[in-house]
């Protein structure tokens, strides 16, 4: 099979149509919750990404486990693709029903089943979205830390091992799930993983399938981990003469040893478009928005010594609040980012792409990135979670404009080559998808790639959970 985008548009294999048997057991099954008119099939037939939309032939709103089941074992029987769907807002073409098939939707399947603070954990149902927990955990003391963003479901942030602004603190959703139920390719419901903060038996299932994608099994419900509420929190905004001296800030921050819970970068184009998007008056320079976790005394301390570091590289500037609102108000800017830049040019599209390089190179990896986009004209924005090498670059296209894709294409060519050259990785958390898949076997190698085309070949001989992703 191969695979290959034109403005937008995607090829990933041929298409496997819906066999008429399997249609009549799904309708029969499902009823009303089997859908197959044009606009529900192509809502779910898109995500964030700028490929065009690729509609599943049928979708299903799975209620249960159970539902999840019958759904997978039918499919398997008819070789008929499955692709789980969740929120939809994923970056990479994860949700493109490239060969046809059914989308199984599990955004009902919404149900948080049991919190417990002490213990600090939640078990939830894959549909559940992160502020949805967060909001239902609010008054316990404790909080979920995996912050993408968007307002991702559980299922959606284990599928591409989602991280985000807390990341470099609290970990990704890899070091904040301790077990799973899930459904395999051919309808057998297994059971990953324990409530144990570690263990040696066995195989580790969980975090195989955290990050496969769907591509392996899907996800059901899980056990998170949830974190204590600190004592205080501080937020500041520090503004920069460079990207290259927040960048450094961020490093010497972290090689300190200060434990700073979020340290995010937004380059001046970034900066403005936030301004124009949120109606705020930030200095429309390079940026640092750091956050600190802990004792009131802690807290004060730690960001005294962050200020101090930031000044000797030339940071000024600098607004330090506490209050929950203003705090609220910036973060909620920062995460916005995607549709301010989007504003920037209305009527298109962003193509973004994401990579992560060790801490040391990152200073370099964004100065000659930045240079590239200058060169070649793209209208981009730059920001990520520096404090663990994550960066992102959101270019505006029109996606029908084969020029302007073409030379998007070749920029994230050289952005992912430029990466792994230096110790990183083509994706620190959109995860590969459609779009970065070519670049496995430069990241991991032929053998690598491999293995991982064997387990899938293991657990899904019949290639019906989203095919076309990750491998052909």
């Amino acid at each position: 099979m191969s695979s290959s985008s034109v403005a937008g548009a995607v090829v990933a294999g041929q298409k496997r149509p819906l066999a008429p048997a399997a249609a009549a057991a799904l309708s029969e099954r499902f009823g009303d919750r089997y859908v197959t008119s044009d606009a529900v099939r192509e809502h779910h037939g898109r995500d964030e990404s700028a490929y065009d939309i690729t509609p599943p032939d049928a979708v299903i709103f799975a209620h249960s486990t159970e539902d999840v089941a019958f759904t997978l074992a039918l499919a398997n029987q008819h070789s008929v693709p499955v692709i789980a769907y969740g929120a939809g807002s994923s970056l990479e073409g994860h949700l493109l029903a490239v060969q046809g098939g059914i989308c199984l939707d599990l955004s009902r399947m919404n149900n948080i089943l049991e919190v417990d603070a002490a213990e600090g954990i939640a078990v939830v149902e894959a549909g559940v979205t992160r502020k949805q927990l967060n909001e239902h955990i609010r008054q316990e003391g404790v909080f979920f830390s995996v912050d993408p963003g968007a307002d991702a479901t559980i299922g959606g942030m284990i599928a591409t091992r989602a991280s985000g602004t807390n990341a470099v603190r609290y970990g990704t959703m890899r070091e904040n799930v301790l077990s799973l139920t899930a459904v395999t390719a051919s309808g057998e419901i297994i059971h990953t993983g324990t409530r144990a903060r570690k263990s040696s038996a066995g195989y580790d299932l969980t975090h195989l399938l955290v990050g496969s994608e769907g591509t392996l099994a899907i996800v059901t419900q899980a056990v998170v981990k949830l974190r204590p509420v600190p004592e205080a929190s501080s937020v500041a905004v520090g503004h920069f003469p460079d990207v290259d001296a927040a960048v450094r800030t961020a490093s010497e921050i972290i090689q300190y040893g200060l434990p700073i819970a979020r340290c995010e970068l937004l380059d001046e184009m970034t900066v403005m478009a936030v301004n124009r998007y949120s109606k705020l008056t930030l200095l429309e320079q390079p940026m640092l928005l750091m956050e600190f976790h802990g004792s009131e005394t802690s807290v004060a301390e730690q960001a005294a010594v962050a200020e101090e570091i930031a000044k000797q590289n030339g940071g000024e500037e600098f607004r330090w609040t506490k209050l929950p609102e203003e705090r609220t108000k910036l973060w909620s800017a920062r995460h916005n980012a995607y549709f301010a830049t989007l504003q920037l040019r209305p009527g298109c599209r962003v193509f973004s792409t994401d990579a992560c390089v060790p801490i040391s190179k990152l200073a370099q990896c964004i100065a000659e990135t930045r240079a590239d986009l200058s060169a070649n004209g793209i209208l981009a924005t730059v920001l990520g979670h520096v404090g663990d090498g994550n960066f992102h670059v959101s270019m505006v296209l029109d996606p029908t404009n084969q020029k302007e894709w073409e030379t998007c294409e070749q920029f994230n060519d050289r952005l992912v080559h430029r990466a792994i050259a230096m110790g990183g990785t083509c994706t620190g958390e959109h995860g590969v998808g459609l779009h970065k898949k070519r670049f496995l076997e430069a990241e991991h190698g032929k053998q690598a790639v491999g293995v991982m085309r064997a387990l899938k070949r293991t657990m899904d001989p019949n290639n019906i959970l989203n095919p076309g992703k990750i491998f052909d």
